[in-house]
């Protein structure tokens, strides 16, 4: 029996195999590179974020209006729903302020929020969602 043929179809599928793990291999090395340069920025992006939020946490309060309260959560909302294309929710806020999210940050945010909307400077659209005044 002639197994020639057979070991020569086997020869052409092992190199094509072979072909494909070495390309594989590459693009998971270009790969881990990219994933390598992404982590590193996300790192510097964390980084920077701390800083600016201590920096803004001794900034003292500067506003528009001189009812806003001296505390420096207070610039840093007006600017989340200054910049915000929809209502906001405390959550968000304090999500976006960077505070863990406890049950006593969310209310504590909560509460700024309403105190603004009671200094006319935020509108209430309904139970919750805060937004800037029209």
């Amino acid at each position: 029996m002639n197994l020639q043929p057979l070991l020569d179809a086997l020869g052409i599928q092992e190199h094509a195999a072979q072909a494909l793990a070495d390309d594989l291999r590459t693009q998971i090395d270009e790969l881990q590179g990219r994933l390598r340069e992404a982590q590193t920025q996300l790192e510097h992006l964390a980084i920077t974020r701390k800083t600016v939020t201590a920096l803004a946490d001794r900034i003292p309060a500067r506003s528009s209006s001189p009812d806003v309260p001296e505390h420096p959560d207070y610039p840093r909302i007006l600017a989340l729903i200054n910049e915000a294309t929809v209502a906001l929710r405390a959550r968000e806020v304090c999500e976006a302020l960077d505070h863990e999210l406890l049950p006593k940050n969310i209310e504590g945010t909560r509460a700024k929020l309403k105190r603004l909307v009671k200094l006319c400077i935020l509108t209430e659209l309904d139970a919750g969602s805060f937004a800037k005044k029209p």
